[in-house]
């Protein structure tokens, strides 16, 4: 097979070449400086090669050389912590060996060669394993990482060794053959599973809005489309400082250089929750900025997916961060457009929900071949240009994920955030997560949910009244419906992210919320029947004192003791 030919035409990122007989998808080394690409279209005696670099100087004749595999991620111990590009090259590396800018056609290996690792197996010499079983343990910073059969490899353990090595070094023998801690995989190819699961269990956010109204499963796929300075990174970086995850991979897939930077700064500084070590220590951050080479953009959400799979298939539920796959889709419209192909709508191409559904469907809770459940839940931000949810990526989007965060542009000029929009997000995962939330929460807290989302159904209905006639007009019921739909939005719907009580919400006090406000709006509702005003109501210490609770260092006490104050605060208003 000849693996050596020559540049025949240059367009961007897109480069023709002849003399070369890869398969699809292989990494092809171009021109002088060994530009990294990837063959994406092969017409006739014509390789269409991608390039991941920028090409500016490249010119026809240059020669090209085919590897003979397709783009590969290393996977092992040392991921955690890691800051990758988008076809994960460390960025750390790369900078201390040219400073801030990247030159091209530099590689640099995914895993430190040098870093040692204390390996300590969990099978003996004579055991039978196979794909995906777990050889032995790795400690790697806030987790232990499982050193797995490599998928496809079976056979009988011949020797197993104990102790300190690097990530290339043979740790077994299988049938002869050795074995590192390092195992490769393509990144287009999803990794297999024993078999998928239900997605009954929730990943528990800490934000109100989404746990108590539009929960998402663990494995389950949401969506975040909103327009520019609606929150959609604050909102994932929410989720990925908060959520029950045990590792999170944060892809800023062409984004501004400024928000990756924030990221790149802010998360090292964070204190998880959970161990009160370091959040890096279980995070990867994969940064492809928008002034990055655009291919790398389309290659980093299939990294970040394959580094995701790979801690599920250990026993791990791993959040991945998508922000934002409108940049990717604007990749891939442009690579479309100079391989020449049939434009779809807004110019995007005609496989456009094709990718998009590829990708989603990799996410999922499942059992894996190492007997343990883990899983993938995939959040995606979309920013649709200029707000317009109807747009081609948003609408494919939707088609495939089973939650709908909707970020609104109203309510983050009225300062309500997280500016999701209750009246147009869903949750299609309610109705299989109810039986856990009554199971580990409270019997009653799904009803809760279905009240207060009729309660803000019937606020909307009466707005359109108020703005006719003002909401003096209405009937003291009417009032009543307004305040108590203003409580759901004040005290549950709003969360400041910054402040360091109200950024984080455990499901106990998120159910202790919604029970006092649930027993506020009965209360009061038998208070008007006695004639006694909303207004009344509305101005008691005592609902004052609810309002501002949340922020309260002994916010649950708090809020337990006005639960059991409500009767006598009732009581002394009078009435009939």
């Amino acid at each position: 097979m000849a693996n050596v030919g020559e540049i025949y035409r240059v367009a961007g990122p897109v480069v023709t070449a002849t003399g070369i007989s890869p398969k699809m998808y292989d990494v092809i080394q171009v021109g002088n400086e060994k530009l990294m690409g990837e063959v994406i279209k092969m017409v006739g005696n014509k390789t269409v090669i991608q390039v991941y670099e920028d090409t500016s100087g490249i010119r026809p004749g240059e020669p090209v050389m085919s590897t003979g595999l397709p783009l590969v991620a290393e996977l092992g111990p040392g991921l955690l912590g890691s800051v990758y590009d988008g076809i994960l090259r460390p960025l750390p590396d790369l900078r201390a060996a040219m400073g801030d800018f990247i030159k091209r056609g530099v590689a640099a290996p995914g895993l430190d060669r040098k870093a040692k690792y204390t390996f300590t197996p969990t099978l003996k010499k004579g055991d039978k394993v196979t794909q995906g079983q777990i050889l032995g343990t790795a400690p790697e910073k806030s987790i232990v990482h499982k050193i797995l059969v490599p998928i496809g490899v079976s056979g009988i353990v011949t020797e197993i060794k104990e102790g300190d090595f690097t990530v290339t070094d043979p740790v077994v023998m299988i049938d002869g053959k050795p074995l590192a801690m390092m195992q490769r995989w393509p990144v287009r190819v999803g990794r297999p599973v024993c078999r998928k699961l239900m997605p009954d269990i929730p990943l528990i956010t800490g934000q109100r809005i989404l746990d108590t109204l539009f929960p998402i499963s663990k494995g389950g796929t949401a969506a975040i489309p909103g327009g520019f300075g609606t929150g959609k990174t604050v909102t994932q970086q929410q989720l990925a400082k908060w959520s029950d995850a045990d590792v999170v991979v944060y892809i800023g897939c062409g984004e501004r250089g400024n928000e990756m930077t924030e990221v790149l700064t802010l998360f090292p500084q964070l204190e998880d929750p959970k161990t009160k070590k370091p959040l890096m220590g279980r995070t990867v951050l994969i940064a492809n900025t928008s002034n990055m080479p655009v291919a790398a953009r389309e290659a980093s959400v299939y990294s970040g997916m394959t580094l995701a799979e790979y801690y599920r298939d250990m026993g791990y539920d791993v959040s991945l961060m998508a922000d934002s796959t409108s940049r990717w889709a604007e990749a891939m419209r442009e690579i479309s457009s100079r391989l020449e192909e049939m434009p779809g709508e807004e110019g995007f191409p005609a496989y456009l929900s094709a990718r998009l559904s590829e990708f989603y469907e990799r996410a999922g809770r499942a059992e894996t071949y190492s007997g343990n459940n883990g899983s993938v839940s995939v959040v995606g931000a979309v920013s649709p240009p200029g707000g317009d949810l109807s747009e081609p990526v948003t609408q494919g989007t939707l088609r495939i994920v089973r939650v709908f965060w909707a970020l609104d542009s109203k309510l983050r000029e009225r300062r309500h955030f997280p500016a999701i929009n209750w009246l147009t997000s869903y949750s299609l995962y309610t109705g299989t997560l109810d039986t856990w939330y009554r199971t580990n929460v409270a019997q009653d807290f799904p009803d809760l949910r279905n009240w207060a989302m009729e309660v803000l159904q019937k606020e909307a209905e009466l707005q359109e009244v108020v703005q006719l006639v003002g909401s003096d007009a209405l009937p003291e019921e009417q009032k009543l419906i307004l305040e108590v739909a203003r409580m759901i939005r004040e005290i549950v719907l709003q969360q400041n992210a910054f402040h360091p009580v109200d950024t984080y919400c455990p499901m106990e006090r998120q159910y202790q919320v919604m029970r006092t406000i649930k027993r506020f709006a009965d209360l009061s509702e038998r208070a008007v029947e006695n004639d006694v005003l909303v207004e009344s109501i509305s101005n008691m210490p005592l609902r004052t004192r609810f309002g501002k609770s949340k922020f309260e260092e002994n916010v649950d006490q708090e809020l337990e003791d006005i639960y059991n104050q409500m009767d006598k605060a009732f009581e002394a208003l009078g009435g009939k």
